[in-house]
């Protein structure tokens, strides 16, 4: 097998391993807070074992670098809590799909580090993106629960295009692994003052369900996009990402039965192309 098509592989695992992820933010029954909280401490713990059995370094090299992974911990706390929250009060093709305006968001804020502005193409793209929100969404209402979940979504991908942007300009001198590790620590230390107190009232199934969910959901896929990232492409793994979204609708479709609207389709179909057309173009410049 060619690095390439290891790469493939490992991209494509990951990918339908985070499709399944979402489906946690329904099948475990606690809050977005509380999953998010507990899923983080079972992943940092997983991560730091496989870098100490690696022999890899824990400690980070200068003190400033501190700061930054504290800040992306917070960034990727948030981004959490508010991605499994919006599939909570909607749906999980809906969160998802909202999700995926990160591209986008992402073409607009990056300028804004170096300086520039803006190109006519992304302003284009920015167009079709608020098309394919306004097909989403159902009644512009923030009593409508979908609306909501709209709402949640884009929330969520603000915040973790702030990430993505901050630990590329910021944290590159780090391996994935590394930058991750603090990161889950992170939004467990930030996390746990707000949700500390459902921890005695956690079922042993409930403990099973975080346990697989930070270690085969949440180590496991990030360890093998970044693998994947080693052997392709950025643009290749960034198109094959935007896949996500129809592996998480589907899951959801045949395990909690949970049917997507037509405008759901049409509006998730405009995003996700916007998204993947941004992800290409952006890998190739």
């Amino acid at each position: 097998m060619t690095n390439t098509h290891k790469g493939l592989l490992a991209v494509h695992s990951s990918v339908v391993i985070f499709g399944l992820t979402a489906l946690f933010s329904k099948l475990v029954t606690l809050t977005a807070l509380e999953i998010s909280m507990l899923r983080s401490i079972f992943a940092a713990i997983v991560i730091a074992v496989l870098m100490l059995w690696n022999r890899q370094s824990l400690q980070l090299s200068a003190k400033k670098d501190y700061a930054i992974a504290g800040l992306l911990g917070i960034l990727l706390a948030t981004h959490w809590v508010t991605y499994f929250h919006a599939m909570q009060v909607a749906t999980i093709a809906v969160g998802v799909i909202a999700l995926y305006t990160f591209p986008i968001i992402t073409v607009f804020l990056e300028p804004l580090f170096h300086g520039n502005r803006p190109r006519l193409k992304d302003i284009i793209s920015a167009i079709f993106m608020l098309i394919g929100v306004y097909l989403l969404t159902p009644d512009f209402s923030v009593n409508n629960q979908t609306t909501q979940g709209i709402l949640w979504g884009i929330l969520s991908a603000l915040l973790f295009s702030l990430r993505n942007i901050i630990q590329g300009h910021y944290f590159t001198n780090y391996s994935a692994r590394h930058s991750l590790f603090y990161q889950t620590l992170v939004t467990f230390i930030v996390l746990m003052p707000f949700s500390y107190t459902v921890i005695p009232e956690v079922t042993d199934y409930q403990w099973l369900q975080l346990v697989v969910l930070g270690i085969f959901f949440t180590a496991l896929p990030h360890t093998l996009f970044a693998f994947s990232l080693i052997n392709l492409k950025a643009k290749t793994a960034s198109l094959v990402a935007c896949i996500q979204v129809v592996y998480a609708t589907f899951f959801a479709i045949l395990i909690l039965n949970e049917w997507p609207e037509l405008t759901t389709i049409a509006g998730g179909i405009i995003i996700i192309s916007t998204a993947m057309y941004e992800s290409y173009t952006t890998a190739r410049s």
